[in-house]
């Protein structure tokens, strides 16, 4: 049977045009920013305007364009622009220093960086740094009158207008013939060395990855989201935007949101479906809106990005919202699990079981399968990522692929001998009905007394004392047992390592009990809302 995943296609990278013609007058954009609304008609326009920006620029046939910006309708049009040009999108963190994002660039070598006026001084670093390599067109991103930043903060770059230079004719362009393993979007994720690595997520995966998601979640084409997730972040695009752009349902985005501006939008938009990350879920139900909100628009609700305390599920429940927990990765996914029909609450503490096309093992160190015991999670999806751009030592690591096979090429393909696993760093077990319950990661585990203690576990018990707003459990030397924990606190500083222990009694064995406590007054954040454990290690793991 022939392998038709290689063969080029019209259709591959074809989002916009197909969904204007299958559902011209729909919403399918809103910028709650400016309260711009966009149909498929109209934004299938704009991505014609992008697409002959693009290729005025060189970005196609595999060239790239990146972009330091926040959620803005330009995004969306750079992304069904490369589509339409065989081009690749690689957003980039404005959180970075410009140390990092020389390095990032430097890698991703674009033709074309796109950079949003908040961060001109940010661009300008980056451009005039010792360690810049690439060479690339500069466009200005103007803001507009509704955003937020002061004209202080929004020096000019010394480049030409994104407005200006961008073509008036949106008439239909000529598009690529593209396969599915051809790459689409660059996105990074963390790497061994500090410095973000940049995933190479092909047409196929996004394609396989939106299939997971409406068959696994029930998607439907009148759903509407608030797009919480930054669109630099794999979130941002692959948890529900690409999908609800798939079934021709609509998605709404803003320069920044808070739990008040999503309560809002949730009742305004007559939203359905909700994913964002357990803070922002923890914030809106403690909010002075909170039981004012109508929720009842509202099918479900999902965390991803770490574990989501019961208590706060508990909240959303009680307000009629089926919440539960996702899992994912840039890797692979992200969207990897589901929950049967009918699932109990005494399940919660799980992310259910694999999606339609998803296969999922829990591994020990040799790579043998376990039952019933914690190990390394390891997927295996055709949504999975490509490998790691111009990294082959860690593309070999994570997906398995043969070093020689994985040196940043877009060209060729794997061959036979390449892996079909993607190794994620997380720990896992399941349970004897199939759900996974996810133990933390795996660099965060630590031995205690020769036993194996999991920081996840003590902080979703510790996190639901009244005192305390935020945990995390880290292992720091000890003279005895070699290590032990300390819990790292955000919340109420009359809170004693007695009260803790006291509160622990009988919830867990006493070697898994923090030896140590301290006090935060803010947890330290890498990514959306998502707490920084490096830097929490290394100010706090010492003693």
């Amino acid at each position: 049977m022939p392998d038709h995943s290689t063969r080029p296609y019209d259709w591959v990278g074809a989002w916009s045009e197909k969904r204007a013609q299958l559902s011209p007058e729909r919403v399918g954009l809103v910028d709650a920013t400016t309260g711009q609304r966009y149909t498929y008609r109209e934004l299938d326009r704009r991505a014609n305007r992008t697409a002959r920006l693009l290729r005025e620029h060189g970005v196609e046939n595999g060239e790239r364009v990146a972009a330091i910006s926040r959620n803005r309708p330009e995004l969306i049009d750079c992304f069904f622009g490369t589509g339409k040009t065989g081009g690749v999108l690689a957003p980039l963190s404005h959180r970075l220093a410009a140390g990092e994002l020389v390095q990032m660039l430097n890698d991703v070598d674009p033709e074309l960086l796109v950079v949003e006026e908040p961060f001109s001084t940010l661009a300008s670093d980056v451009l005039a740094h010792d360690d810049r390599e690439f060479e690339s067109s500069v466009l200005r991103l103007p803001t507009s009158d509704s955003d937020s930043f002061a004209e202080s903060e929004s020096q000019v770059l010394e480049a030409n207008s994104w407005n200006s230079a961008l073509p008036a004719d949106d008439s239909p362009v000529e598009t690529a013939s593209l396969s599915m393993d051809d790459p689409h979007l660059f996105l990074h994720t963390g790497g061994s060395t500090g410095v973000p690595k940049e995933t190479v997520i092909t047409h196929g995966s996004i394609v396989w990855n939106s299939f997971n998601t409406i068959t696994a979640w029930g998607l439907r084409p009148e759903d509407v989201t608030p797009m919480v997730f930054p669109l630099f972040h794999t979130g941002g695009w692959n948890v529900l935007t690409v999908p609800l752009f798939h079934l021709g349902a609509r998605v709404v985005i803003a320069r920044e949101f808070d739990p008040e501006s999503v309560l809002r939008m949730v009742e305004s938009e007559g939203a359905t479906v909700l994913v964002a990350v357990p803070a922002i879920l923890r914030m809106m139900c403690r909010h002075d809106e909170w039981e004012d909100t109508d929720l009842s628009t509202l099918r479900f609700a999902k965390s991803g990005g770490g574990p989501c305390r019961h208590s706060v599920m508990e909240a959303w429940w009680d307000r009629g919202v089926e919440l539960s927990q996702g899992y994912g990765l840039t890797e692979c996914g992200p969207n990897n699990f589901t929950l049967p029909d009918g699932w109990p609450h005494e399940k919660s503490d799980s992310v259910g079981v694999p999606a339609m096309h998803v296969d999922a093992r829990v591994v020990d160190d040799d790579g043998e399968p376990l039952t019933g015991e914690i190990g390394e999670l390891e997927l295996a999806s055709p949504h999975a990522a490509d490998r790691y751009w111009k990294n082959p030592e860690e593309s070999a690591e994570t997906f398995g692929i043969p070093v020689s096979e994985a040196n940043g090429s877009t060209e060729g393909e794997r061959s036979e001998s390449s892996g079909d696993w993607v190794s994620t760093g997380d720990l896992a077990r399941v349970d004897d009905e199939g759900y996974v319950y996810i133990e933390g990661r795996k660099k965060n585990m630590y031995v205690s007394g020769g036993e194996n203690v999991y920081p996840a576990e003590i902080e979703d018990v510790i996190a639901d004392h009244p005192k305390v707003e935020e945990v995390v459990v880290i292992g720091v030397p000890d003279e005895k047992w070699g290590q032990v924990g300390k819990a790292v606190v955000q919340g109420d500083e009359s809170l004693t390592l007695s009260d803790v222990e006291e509160f622990l009694d009988g919830k867990l064995a006493r070697f898994k009990r923090p030896r140590h406590l301290a006090f935060v007054d803010e947890m330290p954040m890498s990514g959306p809302s998502k707490i920084d454990r490096e830097a929490v290690t290394a100010e706090f793991g010492g003693e």
